[in-house]
């Protein structure tokens, strides 16, 4: 595994597997209640601890659903996202109350993409609403990106799976 050894022993010790974006995971919640959407019945909410060792990313992606990403250990991370318009938006979250933000939300239907600030890891606990379900999530060719977006820059795009 890429980066620091404190990131092998959190996936170790939080029993997380690989993610197909990058990085590896494991759900928490997945609450009860169930809501309607227009895809069908998904559980109201669903929560994920999430770890990005350094040197790796998590792709641009899209989830259905409100995600919100809360920092919960490690280094600082860049969450870099981007409208169904374009609009590109990159926020920092990490410890430091002067240049970073605790949690960010990601709305529903934007792409998104994480990258590590240090040379260790980042711990993230990921909130998505209505739930996380595959069959709602989506990775971004870089090519398709390109297309979509031709005015974004080639260090955002590299964010995206070749």
């Amino acid at each position: 595994m890429e980066g620091h050894r404190d990131a092998a022993s959190l996936v170790r010790a939080l029993q997380l597997v690989p993610h197909p974006e990058g990085g590896f995971y494991r759900e928490t919640y997945r609450s009860p209640l169930r809501v309607g959407t227009s895809r069908g019945e998904r559980a109201a909410v669903t929560v994920i601890h999430f770890l990005l060792p350094a040197g790796t990313v998590s792709v641009f992606h899209r989830v259905l659903a409100e995600e919100i990403w809360a920092h919960a250990g490690g280094d600082g991370l860049e969450l870099h996202m981007l409208s169904p318009a374009g609009r590109y938006e990159l926020v920092r979250l990490g410890r430091d109350a002067d240049s970073e933000q605790t949690h960010a939300v990601v709305p529903a239907g934007y792409w998104q993409a994480a990258r590590p600030m240090g040379l260790r890891y980042v711990l993230s606990t990921c909130v998505v609403a209505p739930g996380f379900e595959f069959s709602d999530f989506e990775l971004a060719r870089r090519s398709d990106l390109a297309g979509a977006f031709p005015t974004l820059p080639e260090e955002v795009l590299a964010l995206a799976a070749p």
